[in-house]
Parts: structure tokens; sequence; C-alpha cells
């Protein structure tokens, strides 16, 4: 008989965790696991037909904002009806909810964030329930070590487990071409392309990409810069945008569903945060055959190796991004050899073998043969 098995996110938008949620639904062992999922954000639904289309029922448990308690007991309701025999959540704000209303049930969380960059209020709530997990997945060495500096008592020690999620390889879509992209993207064949993918949200830290890109502007005003994704800091950023004359030189694309189409368009990836587990985003970069320039933070340098498989640069550093993009546009070579060393290495992350490593968790928690 199969297990059945909750998994409980904040919203299942097109943001990075998100997508991976989909990709391992796909990967799972669906003979022995029978897969739900519930989500906060009803606004967050962008990927709920692909999860429906790949045989997984998704139910939304907030009427409104995830400040309204009743998504608690909805959860509560659903466990008991559907008689599921794991949760496993996805982000903390659920998790603490799923922590203090579920009994009996064991739970399992992946931890997606270093904890330094939750707000106090999300990291004590979360460290004063961690208790009550069977076991915890960190997406990054980086993330686990956040987790241990942060426990103290002997009793919060629950197994922590190190499984680096890589980009889903195995869509089926037909490989796009540089001038296809392009063309998707109405951006001249000729012009040199800087190309990002993630959430418009702080930790981002977009504004050092474009001022960084103004610099590559003064010496190459050809050159143009393709933010794709959506988020709170979108109006902020055009004020940047507009204030520094760069109105023709970068484009908003919003949301797309098409992300592995227009990556070719791209000459390099250039990857800003502040903040990472594991960006799922510059592993796609990396697995599609595009140079990729990333900030040293998070597990970031646990996937790239600075000069072998891309470059590396501090955080909060227009300077020293800038001039890393503008050394890889500079040297077709260098360009074509990180990008091919880069795509052997994205590789090594595989989904499919993530999946399997978070099904053998699965087993040990719930004791099966």
């Amino acid at each position: 008989m199969s297990v059945r098995v909750l998994w409980l996110t904040k919203g299942l938008g097109r943001g990075g965790a998100e997508r991976l949620t989909v990709g391992a639904a796909r990967r799972l062992d669906r003979s022995r696991y029978d897969l739900t999922v519930a989500y906060l954000l009803p606004w967050k639904d962008a990927l709920v037909p692909e999860l429906s289309a790949a045989g997984v029922e998704a139910h939304c448990l907030a009427g409104g904002t995830m400040l309204d308690p009743r998504w608690v007991l909805r959860l509560r309701r659903l466990v008991d009806d559907a008689g599921f025999d794991l949760v496993h959540t996805h982000a903390p704000h659920p998790a603490v909810g799923a922590r203090l209303a579920l009994g009996g049930v064991p739970i399992i969380h992946t931890e997606h964030n270093t904890w330094d960059r939750y707000r106090p209020a999300t990291r004590w709530a979360n460290r004063a329930t961690y208790r009550k997990n069977a076991a915890v997945i960190a997406v990054s060495q980086a993330v686990a070590d956040s987790i241990q500096r942060r426990r103290s008592r002997a009793r919060d020690r629950v197994p922590i487990h190190v499984i680096r999620h890589g980009p889903d390889l195995g869509d089926g879509q037909p490989a796009a071409t540089r001038s296809s992209a392009r063309r998707r993207l109405g951006l001249d064949p000729h012009v040199p392309v800087v190309g990002t993918v993630g959430n418009l949200t702080p930790k981002k830290d977009h504004r050092t990409l474009i001022s960084a890109h103004a610099g590559l502007v003064r010496e190459r005003p050809d050159a143009r810069l393709v933010v794709v994704g959506t988020g709170p800091e979108e109006q902020h950023l055009r004020r940047v945008i507009h204030s520094l004359g760069l109105d023709d030189a970068v484009v908003l694309t919003g949301s797309r569903d098409d992300v592995a189409q227009i990556l070719p368009a791209f000459d390099v990836f250039a990857l800003s945060s502040r903040h990472e587990g594991l960006p799922i985003a510059l592993l796609e970069a990396m697995a599609s055959g595009l140079p990729v320039v990333a900030t040293h933070v998070g597990g970031i340098p646990e996937v790239v190796d600075d000069g072998v498989d891309g470059i590396l640069v501090p955080a909060e550093d227009p300077g020293a991004l800038g001039a890393a993009i503008r050394k890889l546009l500079d040297d077709r070579d260098l360009r074509s050899d990180l990008a091919v060393r880069g795509r052997a290495t994205a590789r090594r992350f595989d989904l499919t073998h993530a999946v399997r490593q978070t099904e053998a968790i699965y087993e040990h928690v719930l004791a099966l043969p």
C-alpha cells in the first residue's frame, strides 16, 4: 500500500523552490508514495496546473492571507480526513503551523534559506518548534551550518541531512537556439546580453546588478540587461532604472513560463543575491551552457568554484560584479571554457538523485522496509 505524503509550502508561484516542488513531484516514486500538495497563498498558484498535469492534487489552505489562522484548522482537517502518513514542509511559516497543529504525524522540514535572513519573529518561532521535526533537510551545507549555529539545546538537535537539489533537466522541451531565444525577447541578435532570473525581492539585490550594468553601458552602449521575474521590488527597480538613464538598456520581462527557452539569449548569466540557500536558477543557467557570475553567499560557493566553472564576487559590490561581467563579455574563450565546465558541474546535481535521497529519509523516519 502507498505511503500518503503531504507537501506543505507557502505558495506555488514561479520561484525556484516552487519550481523545484513540481520537478520533485514528477520524480517521486509514485508506486510507493501517494503525494498531495497544500499551499497557503491563493494568489501564488501559477504552478498548480503543472502539478495537476503530473497527477498531484493541490489544496489552497488560506482564504486570504497567511495571517488568517484558519489555515491551520484546514490543515489539521485535511491531514485527519486524508490520513497522511507523513508531512513534509518547505517554508518556516507553514512549518511552524504544522508543528503546532499536528500530533502523531511525522514532520520532515526542508530549509531552503540560511536562518540569518529570516525576520527575528520567524527565527524565534522556527527555533522554538524545531524539535518537533522528525528530520530536517538543508539544501546546502551553508544552510545546515546556519541552523547549527542557532540551536543550543540538545533536545533541538534533530538530524540534519544536506541534499543539494539541482535543476529539472527532463522537462522534454526542445532545446532553444540563441536566435530563437532572442526573437522571443525582441532582442537584437548582435548586442551583448546579460541576464538574470529570480523574484524581485530585496535578497536578490537587483539594484546592485542594475548599477553594475550602468557601468557596462558607459563602455558598451549597446549592452542589454534582461531581468526575468516579478515581485515587490519591481516599481522601485523601475525608478532606479529610469534614474540611471537605462530605460532602453534594461528589459524587465515579468514572470515567464518559458525560462528554459529564453536562457540561450544571454551571453552571461549574473546573480547578485545578498542571501541564498542554493539558487536553482543559477544551476539551470549553468546546465543550459551559460557562463555565470554570482555572489559569494550561502550555498553558491558549494557549487561554483571561482575561476573554474564560474566567477564569484562579493555581495553588494557593483564594481566587482561589473568587472567580472565585462571580463566575460570581452573574452569569448573564457566564456566558452566556463560554460562547458559549468554545464558539467550542474549536471552532477541531478534532481532525481535528490528525490531518491529524500525518499530514503522518508523510509528511515517511517521505518519502512
